[in-house]
């Protein structure tokens, strides 16, 4: 019998290939291609357009990684805005927080979200029934630019800035500065931003110097998920606030009376590992000259 594998380029000269045991589910949105797959090594996963997006076995790196180091950083944060995110698991984890009053989450595909909530529950888990929520299904930064509305958090978990792509906008200084104009005085943002690995990392570091020119304080980081075979980076963005100021001790206090529980990935020990940057990061960091507006392209496709 004919083995089956997906396999997906992670960078020039290098390719990931997973065993696929079963396909469960595929579908074509206006927007782009959905496979959920069940692999051998991580269990059902998610790919978009062929890239691989989250998997059983290790999304709760991902999506942890991603909200809780800015939504610590914010002193009781009651308003949330979230841009994209339609596995559900990131809004999941916003939830978790229990000041968390409101949650707006734009995401521009309508079907896609549909489609994992029918397929991905062990993301949401029930997420997209909180009455705190408004999901709303259309073009994330046309919407903050059309309403007054302030956020304590807003997280942006889109995929990659593709020229052309809708999310390609939402990594720009434009967007950064509107982002800016709709946070609370002590409010952070915080985005996916892109391979943190040494030889994959010219994105991010566009990305973090992008973000740079707006906010007075930037933390970056990366978490390694072992799906994506990389260590993924992201960055948090605020005029007030800096989770490398954070102890361990104030992390974990934070978590603990927000009744975060369940928690995989991230406590305080793991908060502070995240602010401790490897030599060559923080050398290339240094010397990195690019930034991304809304007329020079990251990506070319």
């Amino acid at each position: 019998m004919e083995e089956n594998w997906k396999t997906f380029s992670r960078a020039e000269g290098e390719e990931v290939r997973y065993r696929v045991v079963e396909t469960v589910a595929r579908q074509r949105t206006a927007y782009q291609q959905l496979e959920i797959l069940k692999t051998e090594a991580y269990g059902l996963s998610l790919f978009l357009d062929d890239k691989p997006q989250s998997a059983a076995a290790d999304e709760y790196i991902y999506h942890e990684a991603l909200v809780h180091p800015a939504m610590v950083a914010v002193p009781a944060p009651a308003s949330v805005f979230i841009a994209g995110g339609g596995e559900g698991a990131t809004l999941r984890e916003v939830l978790r927080h229990g000041s968390v009053k409101r949650v707006v989450m734009v995401d521009i595909d309508g079907e896609a979200v549909a489609f994992c909530r029918r397929y991905l529950a062990d993301w949401h888990q029930g997420a997209f029934d909180d009455p705190r929520l408004e999901l709303r299904h259309e073009d994330a930064r046309a919407y903050l630019a059309s309403i007054a509305e302030q956020f304590d958090c807003i997280v942006i978990d889109v995929t990659d800035p593709l020229e052309g792509s809708p999310a390609y906008l939402l990594f720009t200084e434009e967007f950064y500065r509107l982002v800016a104009a709709h946070l609370a005085p002590e409010g952070a943002m915080v985005t996916q931003a892109e391979s943190f690995a040494p030889n994959n990392l010219g994105a991010h570091l566009a990305i973090v110097k992008t973000m740079a020119r707006v906010f007075p304080h930037v933390f970056a980081y990366g978490a390694n998920v072992p799906y994506f075979a990389d260590v993924w980076g992201y960055a948090v963005g605020s005029a007030a606030v800096d989770p490398a100021h954070l102890t361990a001790a104030d992390v974990d206090r934070r978590l603990a009376e927000r009744g975060c529980r369940g928690l995989r990935f991230y406590d305080g020990e793991t908060h502070r590992s995240l602010a401790c940057q490897p030599k060559y990061y923080r050398q290339m960091l240094a010397g990195w000259q690019r930034i991304i507006t809304d007329d020079d392209p990251l990506y070319v496709v």
